[in-house]
C-alpha cells in the first residue's frame, strides 16, 4: 500500500511530537520508584483482576459501602481494559509506564486539535503543556483516568469545531464506559452551543443531542447496569452538592492563591495573554475562539473550586490563547501592511521568538518543580508487609478494620484474601449507612473506648491495620485488653482482636 508523502510527513510529525512528550513524562514518571498517587495501586491491581478473572470479576472487597459484592459498578471500566497490556510483569512498572503513555496520547491530542484547526506554530504551542503547571503535570503522572479523559474531551472540542456529530455520539458513548467525569462533555456541547448563538447568531442544538444520545446509549447498553445509574447518581450528586460532611481526599479541595500563583502561574499568565490578544486582533472573535474561552472559564471556575480540576484548566487555557493568537500570527505571517499593528511589524518572526522564549521559562520552572512532587510521594512498599501477614494469617474472605480509608488501594495492591471496611472514597460507606460511617469516625479518632467490642459486633472485624500517624487511636488500643498487636514496622501496625 502506497501512502502519499503528505500523509506520511504529517505521521512522521505527529511520531516526532509523540515520542517528545513521551520522553518528558518517562523523566517525570521515573524520577521516582513510587506511584505518586494511592489510587494508581488500586486502578493497575483491578486491571491485572479482569485479566486473570474475567472482565467483570467479583468484588467483596468493600461490603459496607456502595461497592458492595451485589452492586458493584466498576466507574473506569474501560480505563481498567486499557491498563491490561500494563499488568504482564510487576504491576508497579507497568503502571507507571500506562500514566507515561496515556498522558502522552492526551498532549497529542492537543497538537492535532492545533494542527486540523490550522493554529499557526501548532507544535510550540502543543509543547507549552509542559510549562503552564507543575501540579497538572503531576497529574499526568499519575496512573488515573485523568489523561485519557483530558484527550476525550480535546478531542470532543475538535469534533465540535469540525461539525463532526457522529463521532461526538460515539465519544460519548465509549466517555460513559471509560470514566464518570462524562457530564463534562456534555457542558463542552453546551458552551458550543452557546458559542455559536453569540458569533453566528443561530442555534445548533445538534451536537448537543448527539452527545446526550451517547452519554444515554452508553448509560443504558452497558455491562452494570442498572448499577451504573444507581451509583453514578449517588457519587456525583455528593460531590456537586457538598451532601455530605465526609472529608474526602485532599483533591476536592482547592488551592490557595498563593499556592496557584507558585505551582501554576503561567497557566493564568497564557490566559490573560489570551484576553489581550483579543484586543491586539482588531477584529470580531470567531466561533471557535468564543468556545475556547468559554471552556477555559468553565475549567477556571471549576480548579479554583477543587484542586483535581488543574488536570483540565491549563490546557484549556492553552487553548484558547493559542485560538486568540491565531489572527495575529496569521498577519505577521503575510507581507505587513500599514493597517497592521506594531506588534506584528515590529520584527519579523518576533511572536514565535517571544511565545518559544515564554515557554522555555516556563518549563524551565515547571518541570522541576513537578519532578519534586514526585519525589515526595510515600514509598510503595507501605502497607506490603501488613498485606502479606495478613494474607498469610487471617481465614480467607475476612474482614480487616482499617484507620484511613485512603489506605485501601495499597492493601488491596497487595492482598485480595481480606476484605475491608471502607476505601476509594470515604462518601461510599457514608451514602450506605450513614450511623455505619459516624461509627467509624468515632472510632479512629479515639472517641470511642473500648474499641474491640463496635469493631467486632458492628464491623464483622477481629483485625485492625492503620497506619502510625492515627495517634489517639494508637493510644486507644494500648488501654484495651482484647487488641494484641501482631505485626509492626516502619509504616504499619495489625492488631488481632481476642474478644470471646
Amino acid at each position: 500500500m502506497c501512502i502519499p508523502d503528505s500523509t506520511r510527513s504529517q505521521i512522521l510529525a505527529g511520531l516526532r511530537v509523540f515520542l517528545i512528550f513521551f520522553a518528558a513524562m518517562t523523566w517525570l514518571e521515573f524520577s521516582t520508584p513510587h506511584l505518586p498517587d494511592n489510587d494508581g495501586y488500586y486502578h493497575i491491581k483491578m486491571a491485572y483482576l479482569m485479566r486473570s478473572e474475567g472482565l467483570k470479576p467479583a468484588f467483596p472487597y468493600l461490603p459496607l459501602t456502595i461497592l458492595s459484592a451485589d452492586e458493584f459498578y466498576d466507574h473506569h471500566f474501560l480505563y481498567h481494559v486499557a491498563l491490561i497490556p500494563f499488568t504482564f510483569g510487576d504491576l508497579r512498572l507497568g503502571a507507571k509506564w500506562s500514566a507515561v503513555l496515556f498522558a502522552s496520547l492526551a498532549f497529542l491530542a492537543v497538537w492535532i486539535l492545533f494542527k486540523r484547526q490550522r493554529v499557526p506554530l501548532h507544535w510550540l504551542w502543543a509543547f507549552g503543556l509542559l510549562a503552564l503547571s507543575a501540579p497538572f503535570l503531576y497529574r499526568m503522572c499519575v496512573t488515573r483516568t485523568q489523561s485519557l479523559s483530558l484527550g476525550m474531551l480535546v478531542l470532543g472540542m475538535l469534533f465540535l469545531l469540525e461539525g463532526k456529530n457522529k463521532s461526538l455520539a460515539a465519544l460519548a458513548f465509549v466517555y460513559v464506559w471509560m470514566y464518570d467525569a462524562f457530564p463534562i462533555l456534555l457542558a463542552l456541547g453546551v458552551l458550543h452551543f452557546i458559542a455559536v448563538a453569540l458569533i453566528e447568531r443561530r442555534f445548533d442544538f445538534r451536537p448537543m443531542l448527539y452527545i446526550a444520545g451517547g452519554i444515554l446509549a452508553g448509560a443504558l447498553v452497558n455491562p452494570f447496569f442498572p448499577d451504573n445509574i444507581v451509583f453514578t447518581y449517588h457519587h456525583l450528586f455528593a460531590k456537586l452538592t457538598d451532601a455530605t460532611s465526609t472529608g474526602v481526599g485532599n483533591e476536592w479541595y482547592p488551592y490557595t492563591t498563593l499556592h496557584i500563583l507558585d505551582n501554576s502561574f503561567l497557566s493564568l499568565a497564557i490566559f490573560a495573554g489570551g484576553i489581550f490578544a483579543l484586543g491586539l486582533a482588531g477584529r470580531k472573535m470567531d466561533t471557535r475562539t468564543a468556545f475556547g474561552l468559554l471552556a477555559a472559564l468553565m475549567f477556571g471556575w471549576m480548579f479554583f473550586q477543587a484542586r483535581r480540576f488543574v488536570e483540565y484548566y491549563p490546557p484549556f487555557a492553552l487553548i484558547f490563547t493559542a485560538f486568540a493568537f491565531t489572527p495575529l500570527l496569521d498577519r505577521q505571517a503575510d507581507s505587513p501592511s500599514p493597517a497592521d499593528s506594531r506588534l506584528t511589524r515590529f520584527l519579523p518572526g518576533f511572536p514565535s521568538i517571544l511565545l518559544a522564549l515564554v515557554l522555555a521559562a516556563g518549563m524551565f520552572r515547571t518541570l522541576p518543580l513537578a519532578r519534586s512532587d514526585m519525589l515526595e510521594t510515600a514509598p510503595y512498599w507501605d502497607f506490603r508487609g501488613a498485606s502479606i501477614w495478613l494474607e498469610h494469617n487471617t481465614p480467607a474472605g475476612s474482614r480487616v478494620f482499617q484507620t484511613d480509608w485512603d489506605d485501601f488501594p495499597r492493601l488491596f495492591f497487595y492482598n485480595t484474601h481480606n476484605t475491608y471496611t471502607v476505601g476509594l472514597d470515604p462518601t461510599y460507606m457514608q451514602i450506605r449507612d450513614p450511623g455505619l460511617y459516624d461509627a467509624w469516625v468515632r472510632l479512629v479518632n479515639g472517641d470511642t473506648q473500648p474499641i474491640s467490642s463496635p469493631i467486632v459486633h458492628t464491623f464483622g472485624a477481629r483485625y485492625i491495620v492503620s497506619d502510625l500517624r492515627h495517634a489517639a487511636f494508637l493510644e486507644a488500643a494500648k488501654t484495651d485488653p482484647y487488641l494484641v498487636e501482631v505485626y509492626r514496622d516502619e509504616s504499619a501496625v495489625v492488631y488481632e482482636i481476642t474478644l470471646p
